[in-house]
């Protein structure tokens, strides 16, 4: 039983309408079903409070069917009675639609109760359908006679050769033919041996065991050692050695004090906002061409539609070669499955049904439809501008917290420093609080790194650029952070980046003490940094590392991930999968995106860019 059905046009106009009840608004679930499905490019079944919705899409007229029922009721036959509903309501009113439809009175009544009643019959019958048991004359056992339940035995002596002869009753009589003797040749007899060859080979076989055993008795034994000796390494040096390769004393300048060459090619390079990767498309919509390399333009994903050249009108079945292989394309460039899969129905719902007469009508519209539905993906739910944010609360006298957290070994302070060289080239004073007080050699990273902005950025007012707050090692980060945010708002800083220790998903002191550290700081901003060449695993570190934030938080609304900065994004090469499923599966927005290893290889990733990197080939 339906709770309503609605025909309407992509223009927002209900041509015709069924509700069972008056106490059901259909308008309802139909704004939300092309909110949250239609628009961000989803497909299946849609849930709408104790509704099931289902949709059909006719691009050829621009119509859309939905039909609504409770989501306890099993009803298998939704999908034949839409495709039905969906033929019957084009064939009727197909020459109307070129007009003012609104003006139009569609009458469909009749029609909608004849094809339901022929789908709840015929679904009906199905299940009152018993599945009759077989007779023994159709099985399998009363074929078998009795001579082939009877075990022959058979003779252990198989004869060579038979032949069959026929007695006077017709009865066959196999005679065998007798073996045939062999041949037994006698051996030729030995000549006998004089006593001289004897005694000459008794001299020669006694010659030969002396031999042996004096070679045995020659042989040295090994001797064993009875001290290991150690390993002397070339060049390994010794311990009087260490004062001579100490330089750190030389040329006047101790350990706490090391002489860095600024780069002076790297200031005013990243004022303003940031750059997206340097790829471009062609003019004609169906090559992919890189600005470093812009003579090797080649045919890239759109290259499977020119089959598509010249049909009537696109269907399903037409399309299905086609889109299994941009499937497995986008499943080579890391894209996950089940997005994968959504993106091609995207593309297939908007071919549907429309008439394609040159390839550069597929492939613009090819690549219209994977823009909306990256789009659709990589829009944020939060739309995050940190150089406006941080504007907006230095206008307000307070710092802009950014937290850094992720798993071991991605380049979180390596990524914060590029961070920070981005915010003070844009005129902001940064503090770094370095609460990774766990990982040996963590502070004197950002000591470094503090030095290096320094030199690039000298300061003008007596007063540093960058600073770093550090408290050594062993102590609590969320109190090292929470120090670090009053010395900085005192200050006058206007960023304080927190760089937190790497920690694994699984493990459970750490991830509560991360959550206890953006808890008690309640940062403005907490990015998760991860790696893009680990594919779809990086996936699961983001999917697991946001959930334990929110399961070990002890408040009613928990602060999870804000946003990802992506590492190491200059060798995936064209891979691009990765960050489109991050951004899919966890509804955040990739901020930044790290590629290289200089203060300036920090890029920002919009949806063009992913679009051209998925279509080369």
């Amino acid at each position: 039983m339906l709770d309503f059905l609605s025909i309407l046009s992509k223009g927002g106009f209900v041509l015709w309408y069924f509700q069972r009840t008056a106490e059901i608004n259909f308008l309802l679930p139909v704004n939300s079903l092309i909110k949250n499905v239609i628009l961000q490019e989803r497909s299946g079944m849609y849930e709408y409070n104790s509704l099931a919705i289902k949709y059909r899409l006719d691009n050829e007229f621009d119509l859309l069917f939905v039909v609504g029922y409770q989501k306890m009721l099993q009803l298998s036959y939704i999908d034949r009675f839409l495709d039905d509903l969906h033929k019957e309501f084009r064939d009727k009113y197909k020459n109307n639609f070129g007009g003012y439809i609104w003006k139009m009175n569609f009458d469909f009544d009749l029609e909608y109760e004849r094809i339901l009643c022929t789908h709840e019959k015929r679904a009906k019958s199905e299940q009152q359908e018993v599945r009759k048991m077989r007779d023994y004359k159709e099985s399998a056992k009363s074929k078998r006679t009795v001579a082939s339940l009877i075990e022959k035995k058979t003779t252990d002596e198989t004869p060579q050769k038979s032949k069959k002869s026929k007695s006077k009753k017709g009865i066959e009589v196999v005679e065998q033919e007798k073996p045939k003797p062999v041949e037994v040749q006698e051996p030729e007899p030995i000549a006998e041996l004089s006593e001289e060859v004897i005694r000459r080979n008794r001299e020669r076989l006694m010659q030969k065991r002396n031999s042996t055993k004096q070679s045995v008795k020659d042989s040295p034994k090994p001797v064993k050692d009875r001290k290991k000796v150690d390993r002397v390494w070339d060049l390994g040096g010794k311990p009087k050695d260490s004062e001579s390769l100490d330089y750190s004393k030389r040329n006047g300048h101790s350990s706490g004090d090391i002489a860095i060459n600024a780069d002076t090619q790297l200031i005013g390079s990243m004022v303003g906002e940031l750059k997206s990767p340097d790829t471009e498309y062609s003019s004609n919509g169906n090559e992919f061409v890189s600005t470093n390399d812009k003579a090797k333009s080649r045919s890239g994903m759109l290259g499977y539609f020119k089959n598509l050249v010249g049909q009537k009108s696109l269907t399903m079945e037409s399309m299905r070669p086609v889109l299994d292989k941009m499937r497995e394309h986008l499943i080579s460039k890391n894209v996950a499955s089940d997005i994968a899969e959504k993106l091609c129905d995207s593309v297939a719902n908007k071919l549907e049904g429309k008439v394609v007469g040159t390839f550069s009508t597929v492939s613009s519209t090819v690549r219209s439809c994977l823009e909306e539905s990256l789009t659709g993906i990589l829009t944020p739910k939060r739309s995050i501008n940190v150089l406006r944010e941080v504007y907006h609360n230095r206008a307000q006298s307070q710092p802009y917290v950014v937290t850094f957290c992720g798993v071991n070994g991605v380049g979180k302070s390596t990524n914060l420093a590029k961070v920070c060289f981005w915010l003070i080239e844009n005129g902001f004073r940064v503090l770094i609080a370095a609460c990774d007080t766990f990982r040996a050699g963590a502070v004197e990273q950002l000591r470094v790194h503090c030095k290096r902005l320094n030199t690039l950025h000298p300061p003008t007012d007596g007063r540093p650029i960058v600073q770093l707050y550090e408290k050594g090692y062993g102590k609590d980060a969320a109190g090292i952070a929470q120090e670090a945010i009053l010395y900085g708002k005192n200050s006058h800083f206007d960023v304080i980046l927190i760089d937190t220790a790497g920690r694994m998903q699984d493990n459970e002191p750490l991830m509560r003490s991360l959550s206890k550290l953006i808890k008690i700081n309640r940062p403005d901003l907490v990015l998760f940094v991860g790696e893009a060449l680990v594919g779809n695993d990086g996936v699961d570190q983001l999917v697991k590392f946001n959930q334990a934030l929110a399961d070990m938080s002890e408040s009613e609304n928990p602060r999870i991930i804000d946003g990802i900065l992506l590492t190491k994004f200059d060798t995936i090469d064209d891979k691009v999968g990765a960050a489109v499923s991050m951004a899919h599966i966890t509804g955040q927005p990739i901020v930044f995106v790290g590629n290289g290893q200089r203060y300036s290889d920090l890029q920002n990733l919009n949806v063009k860019s992913v679009v051209n990197l998925l279509l080369k080939s």
